[in-house]
């Protein structure tokens, strides 16, 4: 069975495959995924937020964030809460998806 370190930076590579089809910046990027949990039974819980709460894709960007993490090899089952506390701004944003969006 995989170490939890090794399945959480696993999850985050996975998360970094998912893209917001309105920004062509991965969500783990974007800052929108605000906790990782993984507990000692591999089951995970992710704590997230969209960048607008009346997102109209927001139940296909939550599914997609969910198969990616169950396809990640270890990962025993995923729960994912959506909040929006705090508001999701473009500083939580990394570096590079900064730039890659011209911001700086």
């Amino acid at each position: 069975m995989k170490e939890k370190d090794t399945l959480e930076r696993d999850i985050v590579i996975a998360l970094r495959n998912v893209y917001d089809p309105e920004i062509p910046v991965n969500i783990y990027d974007l800052g929108l995924i605000y906790e990782i949990e993984v507990n000692d039974e591999h089951e995970v819980a992710i704590t997230m937020t969209l960048t607008a709460p009346n997102c109209p894709i927001a139940d296909q960007v939550v599914e997609s964030v969910a198969e990616a993490v169950r396809a990640v090899s270890g990962v025993v089952d995923v729960s994912i809460e959506l909040v929006f506390e705090p508001e999701w701004n473009k500083d939580m944003m990394t570096e590079e998806a900064q730039i890659e969006l011209g911001l700086i």
